[in-house]
């Protein structure tokens, strides 16, 4: 199948070897990745903030950075999920864009969703010998719609042990200008995330979305706690021969 990679901002200024790992697990679950190098934002960072004329702009660009019909898939379910649940409110009013919006948010999906339930390939050979526990990104989860799919995967992770947190659904504090506006309010959810993640007795904090995971990250590093963050796909691109 020939697909069109997403590569979110985040993962594209902080994380490129996730971009990467994205790359070669859709290749070994036989995909055919094509990827524009002009792709841009999403435009959710404008929209969340109430810039929708903005937002129209860089949404416009981002429809236009991706012209075949091929299903474009990305590890995100923030940047996917805002995609497919406003692109078609965002364009409404807009009669010439309108429908090729919501055709468009209609072959966009995230990458766990993608593999689990469009691919049925869940077998990477991965091989993580960590005990690990889920975070579950407010968007991934309530926007986009993921819960199992991450799970689904990691369980078929030789050697890794999933110990589930306590609030695995609550926000890490992160939440885009929230953390900038509200960082006292902010700093306190991810305190809490983190002390239920270490309680578990897990090495690794894994998730889907970079920005939580580098909210998360951050809170580790200032305070030198014990345990780390990886996003799932670097999770799955792990083998025998290639150990985190």
């Amino acid at each position: 199948m020939d697909i069109e990679l997403f590569i979110p901002c985040f993962i594209d200024k902080i994380y490129p070897n996730t971009a990467w790992n994205s790359k070669l697990l859709l290749e070994k679950a036989g995909c055919t990745v094509h990827y524009n190098p002009k792709q841009t934002c999403c435009g959710q960072p404008a929209y969340n903030s109430g810039y929708l004329k903005n937002t129209k702009k860089v949404a416009k660009k981002f429809i236009d950075s991706f012209k075949t019909n091929m299903p474009v898939v990305g590890p995100s379910g923030s940047c996917t999920g805002f995609v497919k649940r406003h692109y078609f409110k965002i364009f409404k009013d807009d009669v010439d864009i309108n429908s090729k919006a919501i055709d468009f948010s209609n072959r966009v999906f995230e990458i766990t969703d993608f593999l689990v339930n469009h691919l049925q390939f869940t077998q990477f050979d991965a091989y993580f010998p960590h005990r690990v526990t889920f975070h579950d990104s407010c968007s991934a989860l309530r926007e986009y719609g993921i819960k199992l799919e991450p799970r689904t995967l990691l369980n078929e992770v030789e050697g890794l042990s999933l110990i589930e947190m306590k609030d695995s659904e609550t926000c890490c504090g992160f939440g885009g200008t929230f953390s900038a506006k509200f960082d006292g309010i902010a700093s306190a959810m991810t305190q809490q995330k983190v002390e239920n993640a270490i309680n578990t007795g897990a090495e690794y904090i894994v998730g889907t979305e970079a920005s939580c995971l580098m909210n998360i990250q951050a809170y580790i590093d200032k305070y030198q706690l014990p345990i780390r963050t990886i996003h799932i796909v670097d999770v799955l691109a792990q083998t025998k021969n290639k150990v985190h």
